[in-house]
């Protein structure tokens, strides 16, 4: 999970996006230096921590990656402001190292992959389009629940039919730095382990 700190241009407010929503159909509460906001039908988008220099731990500036510490920092600073929201984030890496253990047809689409992907601890299907995809390959994995640096987020879904469960990343998806122009998924060495997050 991110949280966003620009005290440059913004101010010295923490963000804590949690879902998108229609901005004009929202709600705010207020908890002491917490802003909770919410749609009209009371689903959570998000919080805003204002004074957050003085509230929080800040190192960072920018997209700060929450870590344990720092969510044990936010519960304190929600619990002495009477806000009993649970918090139970899933904090592990979302964009991780994956092995394409196999990789088939799509029944509907001839320019879509069908592919099983173990990123550790788990196998996941996931529908790609790229023309350098093959089995037995090491590439990076945005799993779902992952922020793409274009602001994308990943989610579950149904590509012509068929679920897929993440998006494996090309270099330009991910931001990279001389990234290629040509279509094509980031395939890594060996020196990679499946499963680690993947760091950039």
């Amino acid at each position: 999970m991110d949280v966003f700190y620009n005290p440059d241009g913004i101010g010295d407010v923490l963000l804590m996006p949690i879902k998108d929503g229609d901005r004009y159909e929202i709600t705010h509460e207020k908890f002491g230096d917490i802003t909770k906001i919410t749609t009209n039908d009371g689903e959570l988008l998000g919080y805003n921590i204002f004074q957050a220099s003085k509230n929080l731990n800040l190192e960072e500036k920018g997209k700060i990656k929450v870590t344990q510490s720092l969510l044990e920092e936010i519960k304190a600073l929600f619990a002495a402001n009477n806000l009993n929201d649970p918090l139970d984030f899933d904090l592990s890496p979302k964009f991780v190292v994956g092995y394409v253990s196999s990789k088939g047809p799509h029944e509907n689409a001839d320019k879509l992959s069908v592919c099983t992907v173990d990123v550790g601890n788990e196998s996941l299907q996931i529908v790609c389009g790229a023309p350098n995809i093959d089995a037995d390959q090491k590439v990076v994995v945005a799993k779902v629940g992952a922020t793409m640096p274009s602001g994308m987020k990943i989610k579950a879904s149904e590509l012509r039919g068929v679920p897929s469960n993440g998006m494996i990343c090309s270099q330009k998806e991910l931001g990279l730095p001389n990234a290629p122009k040509e279509k094509g998924i980031y395939v890594l060495d060996d020196s990679f382990t499946v499963g680690e997050e993947f760091v950039f």
